[in-house]
């Protein structure tokens, strides 16, 4: 049956094919084509132990032209790049990444989704450890496999505005820890206190540094942004994903004439902005509401009325439309792929 496009909720569908590299004796073998879901690994992998696993998320685009745009793939390649660094793992070449990613796409062309139905593409690029260790140590043998699945938003009422809550008792990563790379155990870390935001009714949980809890963090999966006096403020942390979709808004924000600033942000300075949004490839941007902490029991509103604010409706229309191919691309983010 053809997918409710326009319903899409943000999951796993099954689709026609995946693509799968092994690393083994020193060198990455050829690219091979798989119908099947699932991987076959050692009970001693130390992807399952201790934790030499990294992912990236990405997404392909349906133009009104007809063909596809992956946004920004490079950055993908270089930030998993970075992750396989932090943890020991093999690197996967800018080359081969590029290669999967096209293949798996071109093999799964049904299934990205027709232009104007506001769905894409997810991409999940996958690297894990599946050499057998007992002992602590690197593998000497990994797995990179590359699948996807059509995916509608990530917050099911779109581009709205949520409610998050402050969690003052739960840290998503170290201060020197790996907050600043794409691996597993970050988001593991993350699932009780997002299940605490969401006993309490709020979308996400908003993390505060784990050291002084006086600043801004990660805002649940995602980065977290705010605006105000027409300047794009984000917080500056070791600990935070380097977002590409942040790293493209701020371009794009000073593009329209902002002020942008990576730096600290203060949790009191929640009340000082227009506006606030948490931003990923994931959801693009989430314009955030409220922000409750419970410790104070302080309520910071950042939508005034109920609706996203306009510099976040601006700079959320100039990359989707990027993206899909509605705008000229100045930045040249955009790849085709036929």
């Amino acid at each position: 049956m053809e997918p409710d496009w326009k319903n899409l909720g943000f999951g796993y569908m099954p689709t026609d094919y995946n693509v799968r590299t092994y690393y083994r004796n020193g060198k990455w073998g050829q690219l091979e084509i798989s119908s099947s879901e699932y991987i076959n690994i050692h009970m001693a992998a130390t992807s399952l132990h201790y934790g030499q696993e990294s992912f990236e998320g990405m997404k392909a685009y349906m133009g009104k032209d007809g063909r596809i745009r992956i946004f920004r793939w490079m950055d993908n390649a270089a930030r998993m790049r970075s992750s396989a660094e932090g943890i020991k793992l093999a690197v996967v070449p800018d080359e081969l990444f590029y290669e999967a990613i096209v293949k798996a796409v071109q093999l799964n062309r049904r299934f990205v989704p027709p232009y104007g139905t506001g769905a894409s593409l997810y991409i999940r690029p996958l690297l894990i450890g599946t050499g057998a260790e007992v002992g602590v140590k690197p593998a000497k043998e990994y797995l990179f496999v590359v699948f996807v699945t059509p995916v509608g938003p990530y917050f099911k009422d779109g581009f709205k505005p949520v409610d998050m809550m402050i969690c003052r008792d739960f840290d998503r990563a170290a201060p020197l820890g790996t907050g600043h790379i794409k691996v597993g155990g970050n988001y593991a870390a993350s699932m009780s206190s997002m299940e605490k935001a969401h006993s309490f009714g709020y979308a996400s949980a908003l993390y505060l540094d784990a050291k002084e809890k006086k600043y801004i963090d990660e805002a649940g999966p995602a980065n977290f942004f705010g605006i105000r006096n027409n300047t794009y403020v984000t917080p500056d942390s070791h600990s935070i994903l380097p977002s590409i979709t942040n790293k493209s808004l701020q371009m794009l924000a000073a593009d329209m004439g902002m002020k942008v600033e990576k730096r600290r942000v203060p949790v009191e300075e929640l009340g000082l902005f227009e506006e606030a949004g948490a931003c990923g490839t994931a959801a693009v941007i989430s314009p955030i509401g409220k922000i409750f902490d419970p410790v104070t029991e302080k309520l910071y509103t950042l939508c005034r009325n109920g609706e996203p604010g306009a510099i976040s409706t601006k700079l959320y229309h100039k990359l989707i439309d990027i993206q899909y191919g509605d705008s000229t691309d100045k930045f040249n983010w955009i790849s085709f792929i036929d």
